[in-house]
């Protein structure tokens, strides 16, 4: 583990674009390549390479008019999921291990009519790839394979380390003290994915340049393989985001995945978005009637009593869902009838 003082942290550090690397196409010296372009390798430096080019030496390639089914495939469980102009979106958590949009399934940089999968150990093909560099004459390197996804909370994308080999992953200054004295009871640098995102700013989809060397964080770099990049993923007992707001609503309602159409990331009419939360609200066999008012602003259930009052219960929590707020009549139930009122400030 690293030291709990600080003296790990570089006083400087530069980062540089690795231009000239071909097209990578399955079967390539992914090692040779990339040592030839990076020229003067020197111990302790961190060589980020974009998964992409990964890939594409794997032959991770697939049709492109399967994309959803690639997509699927690719996925361990879903987390969230929206109707989009381009079709639906999903964020998932991908068979590579990362929650990302589409299970990390890109077209872009690709042969026309193709996506790229993600490689499913990307630790693994970390380590490879250090060791044939290794093999091939570099000195003691890191290296990192480097993917991009959004975040929560955040718009816009950076990348992160999808694997690494040879680099302490994560700088855990919990029990070490800051600047005043304190001591520190939470703070882990993710190391990692710091250094993809710095390197991601001399490298990119647009410009073509899939690498980069990172110096200067000698202090990180490990003469064993290390714990890969894995260890930042959270497990599900860490994870209190696992599912969008909508999905978690549904998933304790009992709603088995898929059986209801996905909210739009466009705006809907209030009539669409209250009928689906009472298809979401009567899922469970209750046999009870609702009728939605034009306009969507109101429901009238008829039934009997328990299961009117089970579904409007059930009701209010769909339209939570739905960015809605309802009521049930302060009167309650009579003559076989509930009335809920849909209010469309948020919940």
């Amino acid at each position: 583990m690293p030291a709990r003082d600080g003296a790990l942290t570089p006083a400087e550090l530069s980062v540089r674009a690795l231009p000239g690397l071909p097209e990578i196409a399955a079967g390539d010296d992914l090692a040779g390549l990339l040592l030839a372009a990076a020229g003067d390798l020197a111990d302790g430096d961190v060589l980020v390479v974009s998964s992409k080019i990964v890939s594409k030496a794997l032959g991770l390639v697939a049709d492109a008019a399967d994309r959803e089914d690639v997509v699927r495939a690719q996925s361990v469980r879903v987390v969230a999921g929206r109707r989009t102009p381009r079709g639906f979106a999903q964020v998932v958590e991908s068979v590579a291990g990362p929650v990302m949009a589409a299970a990390g399934v890109d077209a872009s940089n690709t042969a026309p009519g193709t996506v790229l999968l993600l490689p499913a150990d990307a630790d693994g093909e970390a380590r490879r790839l250090r060791r044939a560099l290794r093999a091939a004459g570099a000195p003691r390197i890191a290296v990192v394979v480097s993917d991009t996804a959004g975040r929560a909370w955040r718009t816009g994308q950076t990348d992160f380390a999808l694997g690494a080999a040879g680099l302490v992953v994560v700088d855990d200054l919990r029990g070490s003290l800051d600047a005043g004295g304190q001591p520190l009871e939470v703070t882990e640098r993710a190391v990692a994915d710091e250094v993809a995102a710095a390197a991601d700013l001399v490298k990119g989809k647009a410009s073509g340049v899939p690498a980069a060397v990172v110096r200067g964080l000698a202090a990180f770099v490990t003469d064993d393989e290390g714990p890969g990049a894995s260890i930042l993923l959270r497990d599900s007992g860490s994870d209190w985001f696992r599912y969008g707001h909508v999905e978690a609503v549904q998933a304790a309602l009992g709603v088995p995945p898929g059986s209801v159409e996905p909210p739009s990331v466009l705006p809907e009419p209030l009539s669409h978005r209250v009928r689906r939360a009472v298809q979401v609200a009567l899922v469970g066999g209750f046999r009870v009637q609702v009728d939605v008012a034009a306009d969507g602003a109101g429901c009238t259930l008829h039934g009997d009593a328990f299961a009117c009052g089970a579904v409007g219960q059930r009701l209010l929590v769909a339209l939570w869902a739905e960015d809605l707020r309802g009521e049930l009549a302060a009167d309650g139930y009579r003559d076989g009838r509930l009335e809920a009122t849909v209010v469309t400030a948020p919940g």
